[in-house]
């Protein structure tokens, strides 16, 4: 115990070994949504489904591990959203590419993040980035994640005006509803436990709720997809699953090392420049983003304003992507959900490892897990099912209100702020993109500075990446 006390610094940053334990298992609650999310999306390719879902524990499971074991902070990582739906519906949907092509794609791309995270460039990087853009991106990741929270609780879905309020009448939005409230209520009370209180309690309800009215939360429902008529059986609360991937792990025999035998196919591919790109891209500044935020949050930033770590986090993070290819599944990122871990009071790497541990156990855990991933409620026009998250949903709501209190470190007189810091929020929210925020957010810094006749005053390193993103653009319209 002292050894761990020690290796992890828990006294040095004020925080103790239960404390971590609960961040930890907070933080795991907050995004074990991915094991089935990213197996299903990612299974549409012909990745064999067993294969992909041992793939995506194993690897979320090794990287936050060693996410707290070299780099000593609370930030957990898997396999990230968006960026397996770029896998699933760019890469092998729309330019043609097979899965194990595609895999080979986030292998390349997690080697030349290596490169980058072992030389001086991403010290250059971060260092070059103005303060007012950093506490900006830190605002931007708050709105958005609160978004995802109402988002994923059904109360804010997409309509004719784009987003619009969902159906409140809704059993698994109630529901949502009723956790949102519960955590607000008890964090209002000063209840330190109420993120994890909360997501207890609305899994509860919802499985008492399930087992007593059975009848009432079942729903058949009917859509399109692709022109055909189809109707599907679905239950609007949170139960077992009594389905196991354990038999299905024969299937990693074709995942694992898939990547190696599509090199060819890959570097044959006419965009394969922009495929590496835009997943390198992604990958970096959404993680680099993430590290801003949940940096600021856990108070993690040394006195150059760098985050104390974050040169070791983005190495892992690297190899946390090619561990994942060689694996069978997308690139892995950090993740911004472990704020709701840095809420519960993490500071240190131990909670990272903790919501490691608990990746690899859910590997037999599954039944038991299935209770607070995504309630399937409906499908849409492809055939995909699309999910409620009624018992973790309050987590990123309460987390993102939080966040955006960095809005008050920005000088909100210095128009060369002004405009780039709100650009990066709004886009970073109407894009459902963090890396698009920040793109959009560099971009417009150095105009604006030009324009105000301080160009001298930017750093060169700015100008290079907006030159860089408004590539990404092109190319990303391009292909």
């Amino acid at each position: 115990m002292e050894f761990i006390k020690s290796y992890f610094k828990l006294e040095e940053r004020g925080t103790t070994f239960s404390t971590e334990l609960i961040a930890g298992l907070t933080t795991f609650l907050a995004m074990a949504y991915i094991l089935p999310v990213n197996s299903f999306m990612l299974a549409k390719t012909d990745i064999p489904l067993g294969g992909v879902f041992l793939a995506t524990a194993l690897a979320a499971g090794l990287a936050s591990i060693l996410m707290g074991v070299l780099a000593n902070l609370p930030v957990a990582l898997a396999p990230g959203m968006g960026l397996n739906a770029f896998f699933t519906y760019t890469l092998v949907f729309t330019m043609g590419l097979s899965w194990q092509a595609a895999l080979a794609a986030v292998l390349v791309s997690g080697v030349l993040f290596f490169i980058i995270s072992v030389t001086g460039l991403r010290k250059m990087i971060i260092n070059a980035i103005p303060a007012g853009l950093k506490f900006a991106v830190g605002a931007g990741i708050g709105f958005f994640i609160t978004f995802i929270g109402l988002k994923n609780a059904g109360i804010i879905v997409s309509g004719p005006t784009l987003v619009q309020l969902g159906d409140l009448a809704h059993p698994t939005v109630l529901l949502g509803i009723f956790g949102i409230l519960l955590v607000i209520v008890l964090y209002s009370m000063g209840n330190k436990f109420a993120l994890i209180i909360s997501i207890v309690s609305t899994a509860v309800l919802g499985l008492l709720l399930g087992l007593i009215f059975p009848s009432a939360f079942e729903f058949a429902y009917t859509a399109e997809v692709f022109g055909v008529t189809e109707t599907r059986n679905y239950f609007l609360m949170p139960e077992y699953s009594s389905f196991s991937f354990l038999d299905m792990l024969s299937d990693a025999g074709d995942t694992i090392f898939a990547a190696f035998g599509a090199f060819g196919e890959l570097f044959s591919h006419p965009e394969v420049f922009t495929i590496i790109f835009a997943l390198l891209f992604v990958d970096f500044f959404d993680t680099a983003g993430t590290l801003m935020a949940v940096g600021n949050q856990a108070g993690l930033v040394n006195d150059e304003g760098e985050i104390v770590g974050s040169e070791k986090a983005l190495l892992v993070d690297s190899i946390g992507t090619m561990t994942g290819a060689l694996l069978g599944t997308s690139n892995v990122t950090s993740y911004i959900e472990s704020a709701t871990g840095i809420e519960q009071g993490a500071r240190t790497g131990l909670s990272s490892v903790v919501v490691g541990l608990l990746f690899i156990l859910s590997i037999v855990a599954f039944p038991l897990l299935s209770i607070i991933n995504g309630v399937p409620v409906a499908f849409d026009m492809f055939g995909d099912n699309i999910y409620y998250s009624p018992v973790t949903a309050m987590a990123p709501v309460l987390v993102g209100a939080l966040m955006v209190g960095q809005l008050k470190e920005i000088d909100w007189t210095d128009k060369a702020i002004v405009v780039p810091a709100f650009l990066t929020i709004i886009m970073m929210m109407l894009t459902f993109s963090i890396a698009t925020g920040i793109a959009v957010g560099f971009i417009f810094y150095p105009i604006v500075m030009l324009a105000q006749g301080r160009g001298k005053d930017v750093n060169k390193i700015m100008y290079i990446l907006g030159v860089l993103f408004v590539l990404n653009f092109v190319l990303t319209a391009l292909a």
